[in-house]
């Protein structure tokens, strides 16, 4: 199963990480300690046919590394929570599709991404899940953009339009892994 064209990769990767101790885009990706965990998500997203690719940084964006072939946007309002983040990211993002993922999900892998954005298009809304449960990455259609920034504020993201919808739930458990890292070690 190969990507969509047109799906535009968001990476939001903004957050203090308070409970972790530290920005999580600048963990080092477990099992991979040379690799912050924003370069793993960037890769994950250009691996998974994802172009462009937008990131999101917030705290500790004057730490991150150069990421080329990206386009960064710094979120000055980060610490009002992940809406604010996933506003700015939609404000950048382009195409007809956005895979949205976030930063300290690193067990998400290029083939969930692909089979995430599959066939999509403007009017197309999944989640993943992981054994029933809903997880990341979600793919919004570019309908679906406006009303999902209306309603993201503090620290909540697109729950609650999706919450509204039905979206096409996409099983994901065979490919990747949906855990987030809350703390260190976790």
């Amino acid at each position: 199963m190969t990507g969509s064209p047109g799906v535009c990769g968001l990476l939001l990767a903004a957050g203090g990480g308070r409970r972790y101790g530290m920005p999580k885009a600048l963990v080092p990706t477990p099992g991979n300690p040379g690799e912050l965990l924003v370069e793993h998500g960037v890769r994950t997203l250009r691996e998974g046919g994802c172009s462009p690719v937008v990131v999101v940084l917030g705290a500790g964006a004057q730490s991150v590394p150069e990421l080329p072939g990206t386009r960064v946007v710094v979120n000055p309002e980060w610490a009002s929570g992940m809406g604010s983040s996933l506003r700015t990211g939609l404000a950048e993002a382009e195409g007809d599709a956005v895979v949205v993922l976030l930063v300290d999900t690193p067990g998400v892998t290029a083939e969930a991404v692909r089979r995430m954005s599959a066939g999509a298009d403007a009017s197309s809304l999944r989640v993943a899940t992981y054994h029933g449960e809903r997880g990341h990455p979600v793919l919004l259609g570019r309908a679906h953009w406006d009303g999902v920034a209306e309603l993201a504020v503090g620290d909540v993201g697109a729950r609650p339009y999706l919450r509204s919808r039905k979206p096409e739930l996409v099983a994901c458990e065979d490919v990747a892994d949906g855990r987030d890292l809350d703390v260190p070690d976790a």
